[in-house]
């Protein structure tokens, strides 16, 4: 119970400490580079790596209330 607790605390942390920060910063890349990757086909591995930075919240908050550990993501 207690490293269900701890897993669920350090997804909160990072919640709140890095991962908001991570999606700002790759917000308005990603908008730019997903509106050229049609036309620019080798855009497509850096609009990924993009989005999976603008979702990071989303991992994050679900990690975190299911208490899974950290070696998940």
């Amino acid at each position: 119970m207690s490293g269900n607790l701890f897993n669920g605390l350090f997804w909160l942390l990072v919640l709140v400490f890095l991962s908001w920060w991570i999606a700002c910063l790759c917000f308005f890349p990603y908008v730019v580079v997903s509106v050229l990757t049609p036309c620019l086909p080798a855009l497509k591995p850096l609009s990924d790596i993009l989005l999976k930075g603008v979702s990071f919240p989303f991992m994050c908050s679900d990690n975190m209330v299911n208490q899974r550990s950290y070696n998940s993501y």
